[in-house]
């Protein structure tokens, strides 16, 4: 979806491309290279655990994507050991959009692409601000409760009950 354009509209910026990578790159990756600095994407936040960048095709007037450092598989893969990640990239996700007066936090989505609806395995939250400005197409790439799209709360969840028995 809106990850596929990323690949296509992302230019190698090949001065940045001089240092060695550490644990946790798959080369493969388009989000593990606009992290590591070596595609021409503006980085509005990043630190050893977390990053962030605008989405290459908006489905909002603000959308933001929130990725680990490191690269992590897509939400299907996570265990309950990820949840603090998770939390972790909703928080950053609130920070940028502060950054960028969104004070309206209950007309925001937060979310993931649940596979195979994800074309980029690296994990990574879509921010939307304001979600009420979404248009049509969006309103149905992001929708609530569909079988593609999981909300960061609903995966915080779902993963903080595996393993436990019923």
């Amino acid at each position: 979806m809106a990850e596929v354009e990323a690949t296509q509209a992302a230019q190698v910026d090949v001065s940045k491309t001089n240092s060695v990578p550490g644990e946790g790159y798959d080369k493969k990756c388009i989000f593990c290279k606009i992290v590591n600095n070596e595609m021409s994407t503006e980085l509005l936040h990043s630190d050893d655990e977390v990053s962030c960048f605008r989405d290459i095709k908006p489905g909002a007037p603000h959308h933001y994507l929130v990725v680990p450092t490191k690269h992590v598989g897509n939400c299907k893969s996570l265990t309950k050991e990820h949840v603090p990640l998770v939390k972790q990239l909703v928080e950053t996700g609130k920070e940028i959009l502060q950054k960028n007066n969104i004070t309206d936090l209950t007309d925001v989505r937060f979310g993931f692409h649940w596979p195979p609806f994800c074309s980029v395995t690296h994990l990574h939250l879509h921010v939307l601000a304001p979600a009420s400005q979404m248009g049509f197409t969006s309103r149905l790439f992001y929708k609530l409760n569909s079988y593609w799209f999981i909300t960061a709360d609903q995966l915080i969840e779902l993963l903080s009950s595996k393993g436990e028995t019923n």
